[in-house]
C-alpha cells in the first residue's frame, strides 16, 4: 500500500507542471463531508491477563458515520496542506473466545491529521494524493459491559501517534468555488487497551486500529 502511494507522488509530479490549468496558490478550501470509519480492532498482544481470558479470544471494533469539516490551504498550485476536524464514537466486541461480548464502550475519538497532498488538473477534475502524521486522542472510554462481572472499574485507551495515507478527487461544480469532493484515507496506528481492577491492571492488550476513512461531500473554495 505505502509504495503504490509512493508511486503516485512520483508520477502526480512528473504531470502536474504542464497540466496545470489555473493557480490556486494562496486559495482556502473548506469541505463539509459524510464520513465512514472503518477501523480495524483486532488484538496483536495480549500483554497482560489476570482475568483468565480464553486463549483465542479476538475482537472487532464497529463502523461509525460522522460529518467531517476539512480545511485545506493551497501553498501553490499543486501543493496544499490540509487538517481534518471530526469526533467518532466505536464499541469494541469479541468475535472469538468471547462471541459478542461488549469489551469496550462508547470509545470517543478525535484521528487529529494533517496531510501534506499533491493535486494534478486532468480537464476540470482534481485528482490528488497526500500523506502525513496523524493522533489519536481517546476523549472517552468506558468498560463493556462484559467485563464489568469480572472485576473490571476502569479502562484506558492510549493515545497514539501514526501514518495517514490519502487519495481523491476534486470535482468543480461552478466557476464561483463550489465542488464535491471524495477522499479516503487510511491511517496506521495502534493503541492499547487497559482494563483495570481498581487499581491493579487486569487486562491489557495491544489492538490495531488501521482504520479505512471515506468521505464525500461539498467544497467551497476562496
Amino acid at each position: 500500500m505505502k509504495l503504490y502511494f509512493a508511486a503516485g507522488f512520483a508520477a502526480l509530479a512528473m504531470v502536474a507542471a504542464p497540466a496545470a490549468a489555473q493557480d490556486r496558490a494562496g486559495t482556502v478550501q473548506v469541505k463539509l463531508l459524510g464520513t465512514g470509519v472503518l477501523p480495524d480492532g483486532k488484538i496483536t498482544e495480549v500483554q497482560t491477563d489476570n482475568v483468565g481470558l480464553p486463549a483465542n479470544t479476538q475482537t472487532k471494533a464497529n463502523n461509525n458515520v460522522v460529518p467531517t469539516v476539512a480545511i485545506e490551504y493551497f501553498v501553490s498550485n499543486n501543493f496544499s496542506l490540509e487538517t481534518i476536524c471530526c469526533l467518532t464514537q466505536h464499541d469494541v466486541d469479541g468475535t472469538t473466545g468471547l462471541p459478542g461480548a461488549e469489551l469496550v464502550s462508547n470509545a470517543q475519538l478525535i484521528p487529529a491529521t494533517v496531510t501534506a497532498k499533491l493535486h494534478v488538473d486532468v480537464g476540470g477534475a482534481k485528482p490528488y494524493i497526500g500523506a502525513g502524521p496523524a493522533y489519536f486522542l481517546w476523549i472517552k472510554d468506558e468498560p463493556g459491559a462484559a467485563t464489568i462481572p469480572l472485576g473490571v472499574t476502569d479502562f484506558k485507551l492510549s493515545d497514539e501517534f501514526g501514518l495517514a495515507l490519502q487519495a481523491g478527487v476534486d470535482i468543480p461544480l461552478n466557476d464561483r468555488g463550489l465542488g464535491f469532493s471524495i477522499d479516503a484515507k487510511r491511517y496506521f496506528i495502534d493503541t492499547t487497551a487497559t482494563w483495570f481492577a481498581g487499581n491493579a491492571v487486569a487486562i491489557q492488550t495491544e489492538h490495531k486500529l488501521d482504520p479505512w476513512v471515506v468521505s464525500a461531500g461539498l467544497s467551497y473554495s476562496f
